[in-house]
């Protein structure tokens, strides 16, 4: 993916993550609290088999779709 659609892909996960933080259920791993940054950037990677940054330019707008569902449908 291009410098140019990774940061703007990084600032969506940002965002959303600011959303989806208070949202997101407790976990015994996480005793400290869960990492929405993080959640959203494992759910990309085990949905699509590479992190953000390796996919092509071409996922950008299903990346940026899933990100959206992820937040509609908090775990």
């Amino acid at each position: 993916m291009n410098e140019y659609n990774r940061k703007k892909l990084w600032k969506k996960i940002q965002s959303t993550g600011d959303e989806l933080q208070p949202l997101l259920k407790p976990s015994q791993f996480h005793p400290n609290g869960r990492n929405a940054y993080a959640h959203i950037a494992l759910s990309i990677k085990e949905k699509f088999g590479k992190s953000y940054k390796d996919l092509s330019d071409e996922k950008f707008d299903e990346i940026i779709s899933y990100i959206e569902r992820l937040l509609r449908n908090p775990d």
